[in-house]
């Protein structure tokens, strides 16, 4: 008999599935229940609405991308590896596949209109832009601001790009462009 936890586990797994599929949060929670192998009445139990279970989908994708990037930076030696290794985290298969963009789409659309999900996503940019500033400062000084908001906001960029026209790029070659572009602000590795 699945646990409380398992169960939750298959309902996010379920919500980023159908809103991949779909492309929209225009699924509804018994469509997600049905993919998860449970009942839509113990769907609404544990995470109330639909906003609340894709809020759960969101923070489960944003704590697998932070594991991902911590992982990387582990064997980063340098702050530009260590940017480097952010912006080959983000274009990762695990983080740069169809459901997952498609998620990251209706979450942006989802912060126009929901508090909740402004305040997670508002998270995300912090912590994003904090990172990138921190390894780019050694490298740029006083334009460590600057060059990691365009940074950021190029990675942002190529996801939603990606979710509008799927397959358009692959996330090694998404990787590349935002790597191309650090090469441009911060000059070429030595």
């Amino acid at each position: 008999m699945a646990t409380e936890a398992q169960r939750r586990s298959q309902l996010i797994e379920a919500t980023v599935h159908e809103i991949g599929e779909a492309g929209t949060l225009n699924v509804t929670v018994s469509r997600i229940a049905k993919r998860a192998g449970v009942s839509s009445g113990l769907a609404f139990h544990y995470f109330g609405d639909k906003e609340h279970l894709f809020l759960a989908a969101m923070r489960h994708i944003l704590t697998i991308y932070g594991a991902e990037v911590r992982g990387a930076l582990l064997t980063a030696q340098t702050p530009r590896h260590r940017v480097e290794a952010m912006i080959r985290a983000s274009f990762s298969t695990t983080n740069f596949r169809q459901e997952v963009i498609s998620a990251w789409l209706n979450f942006y659309v989802l912060a126009q209109s929901s508090d909740a999900a402004k305040r997670l996503l508002a998270v995300y940019h912090r912590r994003l832009h904090s990172n990138l500033v921190h390894d780019l400062r050694p490298l740029v000084g006083d334009q460590a601001e600057g060059v990691a908001e365009r940074i950021a906001g190029l990675i942002d960029g190529l996801y939603l790009r990606s979710a509008i026209i799927p397959q358009a790029l692959h996330g090694h070659d998404a990787a590349e462009h935002v790597l191309a572009a650090l090469n441009k602000e911060i000059g070429q590795p030595q």
